[in-house]
Order: structure tokens, then C-alpha cells, then sequence
């Protein structure tokens, strides 16, 4: 395989062959092309391994064959990566467009992180996520950094570990709190849309929510207990500031208020 590779690009898969198909074929088509494509699939038997196969001159590493899990097939892809920094597009997202590489890589090269917007699509409805470009620990109680749109510098998980595999569903989330709350991991947020997200995995599956909930709460409990107990305020307040501006934006618009502000005998507020 070659080395030295400023960027590894990772594709995780399983029985998804057109989502795949579509993934691959967005990474081919990317005009800069100083990265490495890692693809590793788990074994899949509805043809996966054949769209792979027919692709693997423009692939530099591949695999298909069993594993135990998403997380544990993200560390396998980290464990063979070159680059300096690894990009988790699995199978079924894509890039906006094929010039998207060439026009952000030049931001790569300090931080630890560089993570951009995204484009959600279900069904036929889609829209931007925009993430925050300061980044604490309140925002993880609730939120995390989309992985289809974050490089990540590959030193970071000498220092924050891989992937926990004991989780099922939120072990990208774990990793993105513990580098920026323990290991003090540098951040860039860039604002452009670098990738196109469809809700249809694991995490964003209805009937997972309350595994997503309870493995996230299991975490923060565990690590994070007087600091939860403090976002919890802060959350808490915010809900009542959000109350008491609804209701002033509704008192602002009546006319009797109105009236009385006129008249001298109530202050404009």
C-alpha cells in the first residue's frame, strides 16, 4: 500500500450495495486525489464484495469478512490507515460534489479536528445541520460531530483510544466528547457542506433512540456526573428564558399593550 498519504478516506459496509456503489463512485470522482480509499466491508452477501472487487484498481485496501460491529470495522479501517487524517464516509453518504476536496484540503494540517455542515436527507425531504464553531461540553450532552464530515488527525486516538467497541451506537459520539473534554483536541469548523448524510442507519432508526439515550447517559454518568448535573442547569434556565421571551414576543404584539404604551402608561418593552 502506498504511504504517506495526506488523507484516508474510510468506507464501512454491510448488505448496503447501492448505497455503497454510491459512496464509491463519489470518491473516484473527487478532482484532487491525494488520498488513500479504505473499504472495509462485513462480509456482506448481496453483492457488496462483487462491486468491490470490480472497483479495487482505484481501491488501496479492502477486506470483506465478518466482524463484530460497526465500531469494531472502524478500528479495523484506522488500523491500516496511511493518512494524516481519516474521513468516515460509509456506504450510502457521499460528497456534494467532486470538487469539494479540492477546495478544502488546504485547511488540514494543525488541528485535530476539522469537521464541516452536512446535508441530511430522508426520504424526500433534506436540509443543512449546521454545527457550532466552539465546541463544550454542554453541546455533547445533547449533540455530537457529524463523522461523514470531520477529519480526523489519526494521532488523536493514540491519545483518546479507538473506538469502544462495548458500545452499539454511540461510540463516534464518545470519541468526539472525550477528545475535546479530556484530551484538549484542537478544532477547526469550516462552513461548507462537504457531505451528504442519509437517515436511514442504526442511530437514526426510531425504534434505537432509547439505546442511543441510554448508552449516552450510561457514559456521562459514568465519566461525567458533576458536569452533567451543571448542563442540566443550564439547559433547565435557557428552557425558562426561551418561556419568558415567547411570552414577552406575544405581549409585544398586543394590541392592548400597545394602547397602553401610548397612552403613557406602560413602558415600551
Amino acid at each position: 500500500m502506498p504511504k504517506n498519504f495526506h488523507i484516508s478516506i474510510i468506507t464501512v459496509n454491510l448488505n448496503n450495495i447501492e448505497g455503497l456503489k454510491r459512496t464509491m463512485q463519489s470518491v473516484f470522482e473527487q478532482t484532487w486525489k491525494d488520498f488513500e480509499y479504505i473499504i472495509i466491508d462485513g462480509g456482506s452477501i448481496d453483492g457488496s464484495r462483487e462491486a468491490i472487487e470490480s472497483s479495487k484498481g482505484r481501491i488501496d485496501y479492502w477486506v470483506s469478512e465478518p466482524d463484530k460491529g460497526i465500531y469494531n470495522a472502524m478500528n479495523k479501517g484506522i488500523a491500516v490507515a496511511s493518512g494524516e487524517y481519516l474521513l468516515f464516509l460509509n456506504s450510502g453518504d457521499h460528497f456534494t460534489d467532486d470538487g469539494i476536496l479540492a477546495r478544502n484540503h488546504k485547511f488540514l494540517g494543525d488541528e485535530d479536528l476539522i469537521y464541516f455542515d452536512i446535508r441530511v436527507v430522508k426520504n424526500d425531504a433534506e436540509y443543512v445541520r449546521r454545527f457550532p464553531d466552539k465546541l463544550v461540553f454542554s453541546y455533547f450532552t445533547k449533540y455530537t460531530l457529524p463523522h461523514q464530515a470531520t477529519f480526523i488527525k489519526v494521532d488523536l486516538f493514540k491519545r483518546t483510544g479507538y473506538y469502544d467497541e462495548g458500545l452499539k451506537i454511540v461510540s463516534d459520539w464518545k470519541f468526539f466528547l472525550e477528545s475535546i473534554c479530556d484530551c484538549k483536541a484542537s478544532y477547526l469548523k469550516v462552513n461548507e457542506i462537504l457531505s451528504i448524510h442519509y437517515l436511514d442507519g442504526v442511530s437514526t432508526d426510531p425504534e434505537n433512540w432509547d439505546l442511543v439515550l441510554e448508552e449516552r447517559r450510561k457514559v456521562l454518568e459514568s465519566k461525567y456526573s458533576f458536569f452533567l448535573e451543571d448542563s442540566q442547569q443550564i439547559f433547565k434556565y435557557r428552557e425558562q428564558i426561551s418561556i419568558l421571551e415567547s411570552k414577552i414576543s406575544i405581549l409585544r404584539k398586543s394590541r392592548k399593550i400597545g394602547l397602553l404604551i401610548k397612552l403613557g402608561l406602560l413602558n415600551k418593552f
